[in-house]
């Protein structure tokens, strides 16, 4: 009957009220625009204009077909949206604070790519500032990060949800001589060698700890990679503060008097007009990690 670049030829026309203008607003010459009309109208087997020298005016049949047109288009366009969201590989992008342990990581992440094997999860790590930066800003879906009390960013209909809850602990070589002990004062690190952690959240309190205890452990490394500094405590370079689901063959973690700091780990959400089977896939993800903790 006829083609959909008729129909946008017919709307053109329509809303410029002139071919020549049409023609311009379709990127052809308005001999074409004017061929393309004229086979709307013989598929159609209705005339849609009168023309006369100086103005054209919509027939009757026209008129009434001016929603139909715009509804067919819309349609169309619908139509292409869904199919190219069915065709495109299902995507979540989480952001991922940088102090999360890369195993909780891997194992929450690799987890649901076992249950969904058709999904693409796309990781980028930061500060907490950088995180909740790239949420805000639709960068990412999710972030798993520190959840900071009421507070905490989140869309109206989408709180936070907590996954876990842990302290911070001392991390010392197993042979170590104070690594039997399960909990140690801070004073008994005065001699200590210590390994820094540049991207721990608590830098600021860990020093103010040391500091009201009258200790300046001497300084060996520091590093914003807390994998490497594991390494570096289980070879005996030091000792160092970290998340107490943290853990590597070869280290011992013990309690300090009065470093009783604690965070919480969950997820948030971002803000974007995702389709259903977006927020589906999405749901999915929270529901797994929710189970898995």
């Amino acid at each position: 009957m006829f083609e959909l670049y008729q129909l946008r030829y017919f709307l053109a026309v329509v809303e410029t009220g002139s071919f020549t203008k049409a023609a311009e607003r379709a990127c052809v010459t308005q001999p074409t625009l004017s061929a393309g009309i004229k086979k709307l109208e013989s598929g159609l087997r209705v005339k849609l204009f009168n023309r006369s020298n100086r103005r054209i005016f919509l027939t009757e049949a026209g008129t009434q077909f001016i929603e139909r047109a715009k509804s067919i288009l819309h349609q169309c366009t619908l139509a292409e949206v869904e199919l190219h969201e069915i065709e495109a590989p299902r995507v979540i992008r989480l952001g991922v604070l940088m102090t999360i342990p890369a195993a909780r990581l891997a194992a929450l992440a690799g987890g649901f790519r076992r249950t969904e094997p058709g999904v693409v999860i796309e990781l980028s790590e930061g500060t907490e500032q950088e995180i909740t930066n790239k949420l805000d800003s639709g960068g990412v879906d999710l972030a798993l990060t520190i959840l900071r009390g009421p507070q905490t960013a989140a869309t109206p209909h989408r709180p936070p949800v907590e996954l876990w809850e842990e302290g911070y602990v001392l991390a010392l070589a197993a042979s170590h001589p104070l690594a039997e002990r399960g909990r140690i004062e801070g004073r008994a690190l005065a001699n200590e060698p210590t390994i820094v952690r540049t991207r721990c959240e608590l830098l600021s309190e860990t020093s103010r700890y040391f500091t009201d205890q009258n200790v300046r452990p001497r300084l060996v490394y520091r590093t914003p990679q807390d994998e490497r500094a594991l390494m570096m405590v289980a070879a005996d370079l030091g000792f160092t503060t970290l998340p107490e689901s943290y853990g590597l063959p070869g280290i011992a973690k013990l309690r300090l008097e009065g470093y009783d700091y604690r965070r919480r780990i969950g997820l948030l959400h971002g803000a974007p007009q995702w389709n259903k089977e977006k927020q589906a896939l999405v749901d999915r993800f929270v529901a797994f990690a929710k189970a898995q903790h």
